[in-house]
């Protein structure tokens, strides 16, 4: 196909390039042996020929089982860092091809442009829409964990590649000229540099990663992306939307944040790091508004013997301690010198940082955002009365709006512990202040009146002279700093306070009392909206019931909307999706998720009236299909109507941070399709967002499949002996335990026990071995139970043809099943039989191993019936392609990773089969792009 030709020729020259390199740093042999692997590779995906295939893959196990340790790494670079390039043609090509849609007019799924046509049909008004943005949120919360395989400064060279394929495109369309020959080869000698620079560059980290090191890592998206993406954004939704210059959007659109506030599982969060977090966060957006400021100190340099200015910009500039005669008749600079000294003291108050210029010296830090909004307002105002409108469109109108949405805290950083955390500090409160010698052991009713109690009265319980354990200090301290980064960086700088494994009301009043000690309860009113986390499949399913009652107890309705009880209060709820997937499977996970959506909103629809509380679900999804992964816009279309009315969070993890915003233009596609996709799911009638209710047939048919799933599932992980020993053996989860990939622990307890693991790597280990197990196991079951249910070869067809309506006509069904589809097409049968081998245990193997592959064939019989196609992807063609083109060089990666880990656990503590193993960890990740 021509339209894949640039992918293709980008590939090869890639792959030219990174052959050069290995050719050049490590020798002709090297080079022969990658090159020799990679055409046995390909030849065994592309033969046919069962028996062939078989031949080949004898040859590459003896030629890979053959190699040293220091071979085996070489490779494994080879094939890594191959994978690492590709990634970057094909997004490349995606952002390509997306252009020329849009000169051509073609407007693609998941952009403004297609959901504001949409809503133009279905005449919603653009006023209507900007009412609707004026209250609306969505926010994309940046999370660490574990599974994180990424360097930033692999990353900062894999951008500098991107940006040389970008301008290689660019050079491709001109007219061919002696010109355009050197550019083409000096741009060919930049790409390979930066590959070479790669090459050179240490893959894996040499210690742990820190709490700290998350947080700069993170800081580095904003740099490159958020900060310049977010308002570029805004100014387009405007211009779509008929906003005159002076006419900005609020807000709507908004960063979140985990690190330095997620303590769940990572002891090594703590006050400290929290109080680290904003510092630095306000330090990176500080330091961007003084350079904008700077650059728009040498821009407008309007003179008043030529324009004419406001009154308050007047003021404004006789205010600035500026006094230089170069610029007395140049109020803009007079005024912007004044605003960067401003800037600058406001830099050091914060941070302690030092501004990077000073025409002068700091003056008076500004008391918050809104007061440096309004110089800029001013500025801002001045040009437009003054016929300069158009000198604000570059830099200024995207800076207020960066101010707008940024402040002076960059992200709002939520905080979240696990519910018994808080109860043993509650019982130490509770005990030393005489109150309660045995909160942990009271009924929950008698836990509610205890603390509805002490909510309604003024005393503390805290006493000066007890001795309080190392726990509850740290974890009051953490509350005491929360207020403190409020007051420093502004109310925006921590908002949510996210309660994990939420299982009674009293899990949500505990923290209300620990507000309240804190001083984070002033007047009766909780300063941080405390948000349920429901994890479990029994939590999801009583979640509706816990909040019903929760604001049926006396108190908590004035706590929630404090001193204006006629404004509305968000209510969070966040949803886990990977948490629920491990206890029950991806069917039954999804079916609870979506069920626990409806009744929470019916909930809130029933509480509204009398109660104005604004519900907002915020999802936990991660990178895999098994944690919610999948493409954003096709989720957020198919929750369930009604449940999204303008309000989302989501959660953005690991890796998948980076493959989505190291490229500041892949970075905006993504922001723009959250936004596209809440406006449609918001606004659209029913048929046209594909999110009516289901007929209530249909409801009973996904509640009988997931019915079967669940016991399928059950079965195996919890009900089968040895299936721990089987998970702890025939995946890399031990090597992953070893990796220095985050701040926080592989597992909740020092055991050895999948109830104990934590989600992340539990789906992380289940990608790396190909088996995928998260992202489908169930569903085959669950049809195949349901048609073989059938009494007849009429009642079968019927049920059949059921089941297509149902994947035809519902939008949640088929995004469930398409993400299932995905996550088979990912797996591979015969890869993960190689990790079965690494199962001493023979008979514990083909158990276990039968069981997966059996499951795997009914869910492929399932997906042919359900898509009426033989072959996966088919209606994605271009992942189908990715797919097939990356796999003959992930293959070598997983021969060469369970080798080394049979060498490893027989005793072979060679540190190079150790690096071997991390590497190819990381390689086999790329690959696939996602891990946990």
């Amino acid at each position: 196909m021509q339209t894949e030709q640039t992918l293709i020729d980008n590939i090869r020259l890639l792959g030219r390039l990174l052959g050069d390199v290995i050719r050049e740093q490590n020798g002709k042999s090297t080079y022969a042996l990658v090159e020799r692997i990679r055409l046995l590779s390909v030849a065994f995906r592309s033969e046919q020929h069962s028996s062939k295939q078989a031949a080949l893959a004898t040859q590459i196990k003896r030629l890979l089982r053959g190699l040293t340790a220091d071979q085996a790494v070489q490779v494994i670079r080879a094939f890594t860092f191959f994978s690492h390039l590709v990634n970057l043609a094909e997004d490349q090509h995606h952002l390509h091809r997306r252009e020329v849609h849009a000169r051509q007019g073609d407007v693609q799924n998941g952009s403004l442009a297609m959901a504001l046509s949409r809503l133009a049909k279905a005449k919603i008004s653009t006023k209507k829409i900007s009412s609707f943005l004026s209250k609306a949120c969505i926010s994309p919360v940046l999370t660490a964990h574990p599974t994180e395989v990424q360097r930033k400064s692999i990353l900062d060279a894999q951008y500098g590649v991107a940006d040389c394929l970008a301008k290689r495109q660019d050079l491709l369309t001109r007219t061919p000229s002696t010109q355009q020959t050197v550019a083409l080869q000096d741009n060919e000698a930049r790409i390979r540099s930066l590959i070479l620079q790669l090459w050179q560059t240490r893959l894996l980290r040499f210690s742990k990663l820190t709490v700290a090191d998350e947080i700069d890592n993170a800081m580095a998206f904003y740099e490159k992306t958020f900060l310049s993406e977010i308002p570029k954004l805004y100014q387009q939704l405007e211009g779509a939307l008929g906003a005159g210059r002076t006419d900005f959007l609020p807000p709507f659109l908004r960063m979140g944040q985990w690190m330095g506030g997620d303590r769940d599982g990572n002891p090594h969060v703590n006050a400290q790091t929290l109080s680290y977090a904003l510092k630095r966060q306000s330090e990176v957006a500080l330091r961007h508004y003084l350079t904008e400021v700077h650059y728009l100190g040498g821009e407008l340099s309007l003179s008043t013997m030529l324009v004419r200015i406001s009154p308050a910009m007047q003021a404004l500039a006789e205010r600035s301690p500026d006094v230089s005669e170069h610029r007395t008749d140049e109020p803009y600079r007079r005024a912007l010198v004044g605003i960067y000294a401003r800037l600058a003291a406001t830099l050091q108050n914060l941070t302690g940082g030092q501004a990077a210029r000073h025409a002068i010296a700091p003056q008076n830090p500004y008391a918050s955002a809104d007061e440096f909004l309004g110089d800029l307002r001013v500025i801002h105002n001045s040009l437009e009365t003054n016929k300069g409108g158009s000198l604000t469109e570059a830099r200024l109108a995207p800076l207020i709006r960066a101010v707008q949405v940024f402040g002076f805290h960059l992200a709002s950083v939520d905080l979240r512990q696990s519910s018994d955390k808080h109860e043993a500090v509650v019982a130490e409160l509770l005990l030393h202040a005489a109150v309660c010698p045995n909160y942990a052991g009271l009924p929950e009713d008698k836990k509610q009146a205890c603390l509805i109690a002490q909510l309604q009265d003024p005393r503390l319980l805290r006493v000066p002279s007890a001795q309080y354990s190392a726990h509850a200090i740290s974890e009051l301290a953490i509350f005491d700093m929360a207020k403190q980064v409020r007051a420093q960086f502004g109310a925006a700088a921590t908002r949510h306070y996210i309660i994990s494994h939420t299982e009674s009301v009293s899990d949500l009043l505990e923290v209300l009392l620990l507000q309240k000690e804190m001083g984070l309860l002033c007047h009766g009113h909780a300063d941080l909206i405390v948000v349920p986390l429901f994890e479990t499949i029994p939590d999801l399913r009583q979640a509706a019931s816990i909040m019903q009652a929760f604001y049926a107890l006396p108190g908590i309705l004035s706590m929630v909307l404090g001193a204006k009880p006629h404004q509305y209060h968000e209510q969070d709820i966040m949803l886990g999706y990977s948490d629920s997937n491990k206890d029950g499977g991806i069917l039954t996970s999804n079916w609870e998720l979506y069920q626990a959506e409806v009744a929470l909103a019916a909930l809130f629809d029933r509480l509204s009236p009398k109660q104005p509380i604004r519900l907002r679900m915020f999802h936990g999804r991660g990178g895999t299909v098994g944690r919610g992964g999948g493409p954003s816009y096709e989720a957020i279309l198919a929750q369930p109507l009604g449940t999204v009315r303008g309000q989302i969070r989501l959660t953005e993890q690991g890796e998948i941070i980076g493959s989505k915003y190291a490229n500041p233009d892949i970075g905006r596609r993504h922001l723009e399709a959250l936004v596209a996709a809440t406006l449609e799911a918001s606004l659209l009638p029913p048929d046209a967002a594909q999110a009516s209710a289901p007929p209530q047939d249909y409801v009973e048919l996904v509640e009988q499949l997931s019915e079967s799933s669940f016991q399928a599932y059950r079965q195996l992980v919890y009900a089968t002996e040895g299936f721990s020993d089987y998970f702890f053996t025939a995946t890399p989860i031990r090597e992953i335990t070893e990796l220095n990939l985050g701040s926080r622990p592989a597992s909740r307890k020092a055991t050895q026990t999948i109830e104990d693991l934590r989600a992340i790597p539990w789906g992380f280990s289940w990608g790396q071995s190909r088996v995928g197990f998260p992202g489908w196991y169930g569903f085959g079951s669950a049809v195949h139970d349901y048609l073989a249910a059938a009494q007849s070869k009429t009642a079968r067809a019927a049920a059949l043809k059921k089941l297509q309506s149902m994947h035809t006509d519902w939008a949640f069904f088929r995004t469930l099943v398409s993400n299932i589809d995905m996550a088979v097409a990912k797996s591979d049968m015969t890869l993960a039989e190689h990790y079965a081998q690494l199962v001493p245990n023979k008979k514990l193997r083909l158990n276990i191993f039968s069981a997966l592959k059996t499951e795997w064939q009914k869910t492929q019989e399932a997906l042919e019936l359900l898509t009426g196609h033989r072959e996966r992807l088919a209606n994605n063609p271009s992942l189908a392609r990715s797919i097939a083109h990356r796999f003959p060089y992930i293959d070598p990666l997983h021969h060469l990773q369970v080798d080394l880990m049979q060498r490893y656990r027989a005793g072979g503590a060679d540190e190079r089969v150790k690096l071997g193993i991390h590497l190819s960890i990381n390689g086999i990740a790329t690959g696939l792009r996602n891990t946990g």
